[in-house]
């Protein structure tokens, strides 16, 4: 399984615009083959954060997903709307027992 975790700062007069993109994306990424799981959450220390946490079955999921046209723009519009640059990081993890 892959594992994806980001993040994003949001400029406070643009926060709801970035939520509501954020949300879109998430929820369009969810229809995708291969995508196990997709959120977007607000933090409850600032609020103008968003940390991202996605499962892919597999890295060619993942790859297809990042080759998606929405999604590419999604990325941009991340950028634009952010007041610091976004953060992402890829693990490949494997379930164990306890």
């Amino acid at each position: 399984m892959i594992i994806v975790t980001g993040g994003v700062l949001a400029r406070a007069a643009n926060a709801d615009e970035l939520r509501a993109l954020s949300l879109a994306h998430v929820r369009r990424s969810r229809s995708e083959l291969g995508c196990v799981s997709h959120d977007v959450h607000a933090s409850l220390e600032d609020p103008l954060r968003l940390s991202f946490f996605e499962r892919w079955e597999s890295m060619a999921a993942l790859k297809t997903h990042f080759g998606v046209p929405a999604s590419r723009e999604f990325g941009r519009q991340l950028v634009a709307l952010a007041a610091e640059p976004p953060w992402m990081h890829i693990y490949e993890a494997a379930a164990v027992t306890p």
